[in-house]
């Protein structure tokens, strides 16, 4: 997709997701056989229902009904919310990833799995668990610092409210 396309698409589609008070965060334009698609991920503080997907879908579609940002010919409209695997690359991604255990890919070697306690304008406290039955400890890691990171999926992690019951 061009940048010209993107940039139009972004400010056509915008509005749109923050009326809805949602997050804009990405518009993908791909080739499908003969089909484009066009992908559009929003996401927010608390996550994104289907019926705000199914919602925000419905007002996408009537809006490049009425213009040509999608040029001619066919193509495929999704609105979705990110998968559990997204890469973290955002400050706001962090915070809402506060409490989750993550993968961090440090910019000058190495990777940390921790969970995330806090995240703030410079960086995150985590939380490192122990090994060998010791006990977690706290590190300091600075945004600078990481390359890459994304949330690590926990099967077997109980829910805060049954933390609290036990």
């Amino acid at each position: 997709m061009s940048t010209t396309q993107s940039e139009r698409l972004r400010g056509l589609l915008e509005p749109l997701v923050i009326a809805r008070q949602l997050d804009l965060e990405e518009i993908e334009v791909s080739r499908a056989g003969r089909r484009r698609v066009l992908r559009v991920v929003v996401d927010s503080d608390d996550g994104v229902e289907l019926d705000a997907c199914a919602e925000l879908s419905r007002a996408v579609s009537e809006k490049l009904d009425e213009t040509d940002a999608m040029g001619e010919g066919e193509y495929v409209l999704e609105v979705s919310s990110p998968g559990a695997d997204r890469p973290l690359t955002e400050h706001r991604h962090y915070v809402r990833a506060t409490g989750r255990l993550a993968r961090l890919q440090l910019r000058e070697g190495g990777e940390l799995v921790a969970r995330i306690l806090n995240a703030d304008d410079d960086g995150l406290d985590l939380e490192v668990p122990g090994v060998k039955g010791r006990k977690p400890t706290a590190r300091r890691v600075e945004f600078a610092e990481i390359a890459k990171a994304r949330v690590e999926i926990e099967f077997s992690r109980k829910d805060k409210k049954e933390e609290e019951e036990a």
